[in-house]
Order: C-alpha cells, then sequence, then structure tokens
C-alpha cells in the first residue's frame, strides 16, 4: 500500500503537470551549494550514471525524478523484455534504455529552454527511472547555490537561483534534502542556511553529509551526525561518493557502494553507527520518510482537491454548455437571452441601477449628467454677450440702420442686428453637447459585456454594431433639433419678453451713469442765443408730450421698443430749458459762429483692418462701414454752421472741409480719378473715427445693456431645452427601441450557426479545464480509496 502512495503521488504530479493543477505533491527537494555532491548522491540512489557533470553551474533547470521500482524479470519468461532499465521524459515518447542518452537528452532541453548561456529557468524536466534496483521515490535536483558569477554566467545568478529554489522549498508538502560538504564548516553551509529560513524547527529537513573521506586527519563528524551540532528532527545521514578520479577511471557503482561501506564499518568514529549511514540507508530513509510525508498530508491533499474541484467547475460552468450547437431553439434561446441581457445592462448603466458600479470614477448616466451641468453649462457661462462687439461696431450698426437720414432715435433694426450673432454663439457649444453624450453613449455600449457573452465574439461585435447604428440614426435629428433651437430664437426676437429690460429703464439708467463728453467744447453762448434759438419750440413739444403721456400707463411705456428711447429720455427728463437742451443735444456743445470747423485727425495706425464684429458681418474685404455720413446740426435753425460727427475725409487741405465730393474739385486735372474703388478706400480707413460723443457713447451702453439682456434670457432657454432635446430625442428614444432593434436585426436563424461561433482560445481553455476537472475527481477518488484501505 505505501508502494501505492507513492505511485499515486507520482501519477498526479505528471497530470498536473501537463493540465496546470494547482495541487502541490508532496517531495523531496535537493538542496546544496556547486560541488556539495547532490548529482552524486542522487546517482549513488539511482545506481546509475545519468546527470549531466562539468565545470560551474551544471544544473540550470529543475530536475524532477521519480524513481520506480520494478520487479526482476525471469529470465525463462518468453515475453520478458531484454532490458531491465529505462528511463522516460514527460516531453518525449520515447523510452531511454543507454543512460547517456538520457544525460544527453537533459543536456539538450536544458539549452532548448534554458538557452546555451548559464542562465536558468524555471521550467522543469521530468524524468522518470525505472528499475529494480530503486525505491520508490520522487526527487527534485535544484541548481547548485553559488556566490559568485563565473565566466559568462549572469550578474544576478545568486539571487535568480536562490529564489528558485526558495519557490520550492516553500511549499509546505516538500521535504528538503540538504546536502552540505563535511570538509567545510557547518556554519558555512548554505543549505541549512536555507533550510531553516523555510522550516525553523527542522520538521522536514534532512541533513546530508558528503565527502567524509576527504576531512582533515584527526577530525571527524560525529557530532553532526548524532545530531548534538545542528538538531535535526529526520536527523543527519552521511554518505561516500565516488570521487573525480573514480569517475574517470569508470569505477562501477556496485564497487562504489562496497566502498562506501567499508569506509563506514572501518573507521574508528563511524564504526557504531554505521548502519545508520550510507547511501543504501539514505535511499531507504528517503523512502520511508516520503511515504510517511504523503500519508500525513492525505487529508490536506483531499480537502484541496475539494476546493480545486468546485473552482475547476465553477469556471467551467462560465465557459457555458458546448451542447447547444446542435439544436436550433436552444440556439434561438441563448440567443435572445444574451440579447435581453445586452439591452438590459445598457438601458441600466444609463439609469445608474446596474449592479457593477464603479466607485472610482464616473460611468453611465452620471457622465452624462457631468456633460450636461458642468461641461455644457460652465460653456455658456463662459460666453460674454458682448465681448466680441466694440463700440465702433454698435455705432456703424446704429448708423447702417438708418440709411442717409440723421438718427433721431436708437433704431430697433440696430438691436436685431447685433443681437441674432450673438444668439449664433451658442450653437457650438450645443452642438459640441449633442456629440459628447453621443460619444458616451457609445462607451456605455462597448462596456455592456458579460463572461458569457465573451464566450461569442461575433455576437458581441454584432451586438454593438448594431446599437451604435441605432445612436448614429438618432445623432442627426438630434443635431438638426438642437440647431433649430438656435434658429428659432434668431427667427424672433421678443423684446416683450418678462425678463427683458425695458427700453425706458435702460435709458434711465445709462443717462445717470453716463459719463461727460471726452472733448473740452468751446465757450457757449449767452443763455439769450438759446432762448432766442429754439428753446420755445422744444418747449411747446415737450408741454404736448407731457399732457399725451398722462394718458399713458407706465406699463405701456415700460413695453415700448427700442426705437422711443430717445423720447423716453425726454420723458424722464425734467422740464426746463436747460433740461431740454441736455436732452435734445447731449453732446453737442455749442459752437461760435465763425468760418473754420472743426476737424478731427485720424489717430495712427487707423488704416489696418480690425477684426471686430463688422468683419464678421460683412467680411474683412468689404467696404467697410461709413462713418461720417451722419451730421448732427446745432439747436439754432437758422445757423448753418455744420459740426462731423464721423470722421472727415480729409487730412489737412481746408478746401475738403466743405464736404465729401470738395475733393473731387481739387483732384480734377489728375490722373487718378476719386472713383467708387478710392471712396471705399476712404470710407474703410475712416471706420476708427474719432471718439464718442456723449450721445453715441449712451445710446451704445444702452444698445449693449439691451443685447446682455436679451443673451441671458436666451442662455437660460437654451441651457434648459439641449438637455432636454438630447434625453428626449438621443438618450430615452435608444432606451425604449435598443432590444426591438436587437431582436429584428440579429434574431435570424440563419444567422445563430455565425454569431454563435466562440472564440478558439476559449474552446481550448474549456477543454483544459474539463481535463483537469477530470483529473482532480479521479485524484480525489483514488485518495479516498487509499484512506480506507489505510483504515
Amino acid at each position: 500500500m505505501d508502494a501505492d502512495l507513492i505511485k499515486l503521488v507520482n501519477k498526479l504530479q505528471d497530470t498536473f503537470a501537463n493540465l496546470g493543477g494547482e495541487l502541490d505533491m508532496p517531495q523531496l527537494a535537493v538542496v546544496g551549494s556547486q560541488s556539495a555532491g547532490k548529482s552524486s548522491v542522487l546517482e549513488t540512489i539511482v545506481g546509475r550514471d545519468f546527470l549531466p557533470r562539468g565545470q560551474g553551474i551544471v544544473t540550470r533547470r529543475p530536475l524532477i525524478l521519480q524513481l520506480i521500482h520494478t520487479p526482476v524479470p525471469d529470465p525463462s519468461s518468453s515475453s520478458s523484455q531484454p532490458y531491465t532499465e529505462w528511463g522516460q521524459f514527460l516531453h518525449i515518447d520515447k523510452r531511454f534504455t543507454e543512460f547517456d542518452e538520457i544525460r544527453k537528452e537533459i543536456e539538450q532541453e536544458t539549452f532548448r529552454v534554458a538557452g546555451q548561456n548559464k542562465g536558468i529557468s524555471k521550467l522543469p524536466i521530468h524524468l522518470r527511472i525505472y528499475s529494480p534496483n530503486v525505491l520508490d521515490l520522487t526527487l527534485v535536483d535544484l541548481p547548485g547555490l553559488t556566490k559568485l558569477p563565473v565566466g559568462d554566467q549572469p550578474s544576478d545568478i545568486e539571487r535568480q537561483i536562490r529564489s528558485l529554489v526558495i519557490e520550492y522549498i516553500t511549499k509546505p508538502n516538500c521535504v528538503i534534502l540538504a546536502v552540505s560538504a563535511a570538509n567545510v564548516d557547518l556554519a558555512n553551509s548554505e543549505s541549512l542556511k536555507l533550510a531553516r529560513s523555510v522550516d525553523p524547527q527542522g520538521r522536514r529537513t534532512i541533513g546530508v553529509l558528503t565527502k567524509l573521506d576527504l576531512m582533515d586527519a584527526g577530525t571527524n563528524a560525529l557530532d553532526i551526525l548524532t545530531g548534538r551540532v545542528y538538531p535535526l528532527k529526520l536527523g543527519f545521514i552521511g554518505v561516500v561518493n565516488r570521487s573525480q578520479q573514480d569517475i574517470n577511471s569508470n569505477k562501477s557503482m556496485t564497487d562504489a557502494l562496497d566502498h562506501e561501506t567499508e569506509f563506514f564499518r572501518t573507521h574508528s568514529a563511524y564504526r557504531n553507527i554505521a548502519h545508520k549511514n550510507g547511501t543504501k540507508y539514505l535511499a531507504r530513509t528517503l523512502n520511508q520518510v516520503l511515504m510517511n510525508h504523503i500519508r500525513d498530508k492525505l487529508p490536506d491533499m483531499k480537502a484541496k482537491l475539494n476546493t480545486l474541484m468546485g473552482q475547476a467547475q465553477q469556471e467551467l460552468n462560465s465557459f457555458g454548455d458546448s451542447a447547444v450547437y446542435g439544436d436550433t431553439n436552444q440556439q434561438g434561446g441563448l440567443i435572445l437571452r444574451l440579447m435581453t441581457q445586452f439591452a438590459r445592462d445598457f438601458v441600466s448603466s444609463i439609469e445608474g441601477t446596474n449592479a457593477d458600479v464603479s466607485t472610482k470614477e464616473l460611468s453611465g448616466g452620471a457622465r452624462i449628467y457631468y456633460i450636461f451641468n458642468d461641461i455644457f453649462g460652465h460653456a455658456l457661462m463662459s460666453l460674454d454677450a458682448t465681448q466680441n462687439l466694440d463700440n465702433q461696431d454698435i455705432r456703424t450698426a446704429i448708423r447702417n440702420s438708418t440709411g442717409p437720414r440723421p438718427s433721431l432715435f436708437v433704431p430697433e433694426i440696430a438691436f436685431d442686428l447685433l443681437v441674432k450673432p450673438q444668439i449664433k454663439l451658442l450653437e457650438p457649444p450645443s452642438l459640441r453637447c449633442v456629440e459628447m453624450v453621443y460619444e458616451e453613449l457609445v462607451k456605455i455600449c462597448h462596456n455592456c459585456t458579460s463572461t458569457e457573452l465573451q464566450r461569442f465574439p461575433r455576437l458581441h461585435a454584432q451586438l454593438i454594431e448594431v446599437v451604435s447604428e441605432l445612436l448614429r440614426e438618432r445623432l442627426g435629428p438630434t443635431t438638426d433639433y438642437a440647431q433649430s433651437l438656435i434658429d428659432i430664437q434668431t427667427a424672433y426676437i421678443n423684446t416683450n419678453h418678462p425678463a427683458f429690460i425695458s427700453g425706458s429703464a435702460a435709458a434711465t439708467s445709462q443717462a445717470t451713469v453716463s459719463t461727460p463728453p471726452r472733448h473740452v467744447a468751446p465757450p457757449q453762448r449767452p443763455s439769450t442765443d438759446l432762448v432766442n434759438g429754439s428753446s420755445d419750440q422744444h418747449d411747446d413739444v415737450d408741454e404736448s408730450s407731457d399732457e399725451t403721456n398722462s394718458t399713458t400707463s407706465p406699463r405701456q411705456r415700460e413695453t415700448r421698443a427700442v426705437s422711443t428711447s430717445v423720447h423716453d429720455r425726454a420723458r424722464t427728463t425734467p422740464v426746463g430749458p436747460s433740461a431740454v437742451v441736455s436732452a435734445r443735444r447731449p453732446s453737442s456743445p455749442k459752437i461760435h459762429h465763425h468760418h473754420h470747423k472743426q476737424i478731427a485727425q485720424p489717430p495712427p495706425g487707423s488704416s489696418v483692418a480690425k477684426e471686430t464684429f463688422l468683419n464678421y458681418f460683412f467680411g474683412q474685404n468689404g467696404p467697410g462701414p461709413l462713418s461720417g455720413a451722419t451730421i448732427e446740426r446745432a439747436g439754432n435753425p437758422n445757423d448753418t454752421t455744420i459740426m462731423p460727427v464721423g470722421r472727415d475725409v480729409s487730412d489737412s487741405d481746408l478746401a475738403l472741409r466743405s464736404g465729401l465730393m470738395a475733393g473731387k474739385r481739387n483732384m480734377e486735372g489728375s490722373n487718378a480719378a476719386f472713383d467708387m474703388k478710392s471712396l471705399g478706400k476712404h470710407i474703410e480707413a475712416a471706420s476708427d473715427g474719432p471718439h464718442l460723443t456723449m450721445r453715441e457713447e449712451m445710446e451704445t451702453n444702452l444698445i449693449r445693456s439691451l443685447i446682455a439682456s436679451y443673451f441671458h434670457i436666451v442662455r437660460q432657454t437654451i441651457q434648459d431645452l439641449i438637455p432636454k432635446s438630447i434625453m428626449h430625442l438621443l438618450v430615452n428614444y435608444t432606451s425604449q427601441h435598443v432590444q426591438n432593434r436587437l431582436v429584428a436585426s440579429l434574431y435570424k436563424p440563419d444567422l445563430f450557426g455565425e454569431l454563435l461561433n466562440e472564440d478558439e482560445a476559449l474552446v481550448a481553455e474549456r477543454t483544459r479545464v474539463k481535463a483537469l476537472l477530470d483529473a482532480y475527481k479521479e485524484a480525489f477518488k483514488t485518495l479516498s480509496e487509499v484512506t480506507l484501505k489505510s483504515t
């Protein structure tokens, strides 16, 4: 029965080596320094020379050596084999009867994996030796411990070997065979030092002393062998191996064993313990220790096997059953179930009800809310209503809205002309919001998967493609509707909106904060000139206006159009001669009657085209605004003095002061005719006119405040409607129709075979796990039988 235990462990070890199982088998690991005699000990136990020899590190891969005892063949039997000993590797299906060929195969397999240099590899070599001269044993020959790299060895060879050895001897099911040379102080033994690091109490360590015959004369290792120097529960065993001279002279193993027996029997220090030393005693001890160790570890192995079977069965279940391929009904049911699960995961990810909710980052619908609230909201709030409008743009728009007539009031057309492009600034963030939500939905679609769905990569790809196509179909209508929302706002400017500031309120605020004129006016005439001029007429007009206003409600006055802003300012100003003048001509101070007009010089560099709102409207190469087309007369109707408001087109020639066409009289007879092309240049050069007058500044500020007020209303509306539109047209529509689209597109019997085509790697993995599960079950059954026999 004990022999059956070792054979069982060998069988399990071979099985799990091929399948990659995690069951730790009870085994003996040989640990020692280089040239400590490890290989000689193993060869002596086997009784044959089969291990590579040489200078430096020779064992560069772990060698799992399984010794299997075979009965002595009957020579009289006709069916007996011509050989009694042979070796067999796990990586090649061949019997080696010549042990020299086994040595060459070990070297070639080492070179194949570990390379030609002196590097090492953790991948073991499995070798089984069948012989009637061995006991059932399982040994692991590990590379010898070294301190310094020699020759072409890697610089970290010590660390590599130490980590490899520790990986084996750390396992609780491993019995450590620590080999030390007797002619070296035991305190310097690297094998015992490593064994103590993983087995401090020495419960699973066997000490082996080699080279007892090479100790200095007068010294012996009796105290060590009897356990008085370094106690181990399994004790120390001394052996005497062949010397290099004996190997060179081809000394047989039988002669070597006889020489070893004679050495212990005749040595004065070891004769009393000769029966507990030697290679034969070591082999019997190792066989007994291994069987006892296996017997002690049987309950743990069964418990471990039980756990591994459960894990393998669970993993196999995750791969699914391959029996569905023969039945079309089962295939259709599987596809329908996977499509339903995919659609459910897609919707739950958007709604935030998915079971696998991440706590590290935003995912699913939370990212869509982040786009609406943070990205889109901040993008709209960062837009300034009049940032790209300077005073020159607004003044030019006002003048262009009045045509050839002087402006008495702030034209409403100018407000419409200026506010519509500002509303258009809301379109790019809105369209980008639609695109970002679409991208998030596509990302959610790609993240919807399951272990069962991963079995069928083609089905998964088709599910993603169908949902992506549905999203692409909805992207166009959603984008068009977002654009239409912006177009709706520009189609009708509702100045009667309750939140829109009234013209009178804006005019009052602007009149309150208006600044004095920037140019010092000439001394005014005495007040009698003003009274004799036109103040009486203004008084009559104001009195009639007050009488009319007495019948108008305050609400009606507040909701008037922008074109009445000048009248509103007149009504909100105190009635009086000086007040009338201030309201009538806020920026036109009285000038003396003389023949010279005031001519404004253009500032340097004014001919350079500016990137202003005007370029957006007319284009950079257009004719530009006609500044200076509007003139303002003085308060006296009989006064023929004209004060230019815009820039004069002349430089310093007094002949051009009478008007724009006056320059033509001075250019008669010249080759350069004053044609429309040169006129356009003059108008474009006049785009940077003089500083704003008080009235122009008030009108400009009024238009700016009205634009900001209306832009704020539209921005709030867009910020509210765009997310609602996206949710209705894109997100909710896709969530409601995703399952119907999947069924209509993919639930076709002729596609079942193609969609359920499994990944080849997954099929291979399922086959491996199934074989591993069968091996676990067989091992568990065998261990249970062994346990019953032992009881």
